[in-house]
């Protein structure tokens, strides 16, 4: 499909309710949540996004097939000519939940964090088993979109940053044709401490993401590897990725969107990455998305934030600078900044190395 609007595809967070509680996730147990749009706000919603010129409607949660009134909207959204596509660890897709998910031809993403072991760990016993479970159902019915990797620490001593792990969802992705997997960092929703014990070191994300660019020459686009980290950038050039350039525009999904994106929360409110919730500035109760996406693009405090000239700290100096700049939820989060540094990077730019 091509592009029309000027997000190719725009994200809805429909519910933030969940009843897994995953070690790194912001929604985890959470059964109720107030102010969700109801159906009839969520049909507006997507009639906006289709006059808006998106193409897709990404549906996330907290986990979506909580919410009832789902594949109504989703009927909708493939009556008016859009496509969906869901993430979702597949708990949830039953018999019921298959069909309708056939008959409205929609793409789904399952969240998957290891081997059995490491992701029942990570997300509760039987989480695995039942995400192959989806994995096999939806690979049959060819609506398989990617398998969605996100790095945790389980304990002090036990993380999913291993061979071990990465491989073996590689070879789920590679056996049931899964196009991606994705490995996500850890990106912060809280300064709460305990939570925060599930985000790796920064030599541990160092490490990881180095093994990650060495998986890419044995499984050979087979499945395709993507990072969603902004510093995989910084290493994929320092390691001489080919055609660095195509591959960091038209392919790499680690870059930070900050301010240059936007999401729909549950309650109608425009965010500025998914995975932000603390900068709101419109919703689509009062405002259409075409208005709400003006003022994003206008406004000072984001046009700031997008100038990666303002960083500060260790990313305001880095040669990297400009093809990372790290996450500016994360820089947020740790240091209360949002133009600070983001911490979880290890690599120590060129220009304090030669200060020392």
């Amino acid at each position: 499909m091509k592009k029309k609007g000027p997000l190719f595809i725009l994200p809805w967070r429909c519910t933030f309710a969940c009843d897994s509680n995953c070690l790194h996730c912001a929604s985890a147990s959470k059964s109720e949540v107030e102010n969700e749009l109801d159906t009839k706000d969520a049909i507006k919603l997507i009639d906006q996004i289709k006059n808006f010129g998106a193409n897709w409607v990404g549906i996330t949660g907290g986990e979506p097939l909580l919410r009832k009134d789902l594949f109504e909207i989703i009927s909708h959204i493939k009556k008016i000519g859009l496509k969906a596509s869901i993430i979702t660890d597949g708990h949830l897709l039953d018999s019921s939940v298959y069909e309708k998910i056939i008959r409205n031809e929609v793409r789904v993403s399952i969240s998957i964090d290891g081997g059995e072991s490491t992701d029942d760990q990570i997300r509760g016993k039987g989480a695995y088993n039942k995400a192959v479970s989806a994995i096999e159902k939806l690979s049959n019915a060819g609506l398989l979109n990617c398998l969605v990797y996100t790095f945790s620490n389980i304990t002090n001593t036990k993380n999913n940053l291993t061979v071990k792990d990465f491989t073996h969802v590689l070879d789920l992705a590679k056996k049931y044709g899964a196009r991606w997997v994705i490995y996500h960092g850890f990106i912060p929703y809280t300064n709460n401490k305990n939570r925060l014990r599930a985000d790796p070191t920064p030599e541990q994300y160092e490490w990881a993401l180095n093994k990650l660019y060495d998986l890419n020459s044995v499984y050979k686009g087979k499945p395709e590897i993507n990072v969603y980290c902004p510093f995989y950038a910084r290493i994929a050039k320092q390691r001489g990725i080919p055609n660095f350039n195509k591959w960091f525009n038209n392919f790499f999904l680690g870059r930070c969107f900050f301010g240059k994106f936007m999401s729909i929360a549950e309650n109608g409110d425009a965010i500025p990455c998914s995975f932000n919730d603390i900068h709101r500035f419109g919703n689509i109760k009062e405002k259409n998305i075409d208005t709400i996406w003006s003022e994003l693009r206008n406004s000072e405090f984001f046009s700031n934030v997008r100038n990666k000239t303002n960083l500060r700290g260790k990313c305001g100096v880095c040669e990297y600078q400009d093809i990372c700049g790290g996450c500016r939820t994360a820089a947020e989060y740790y240091t209360g900044d949002i133009l600070g540094s983001d911490p979880r990077c290890a690599y120590i730019p060129k220009v304090l190395r030669e200060r020392k």
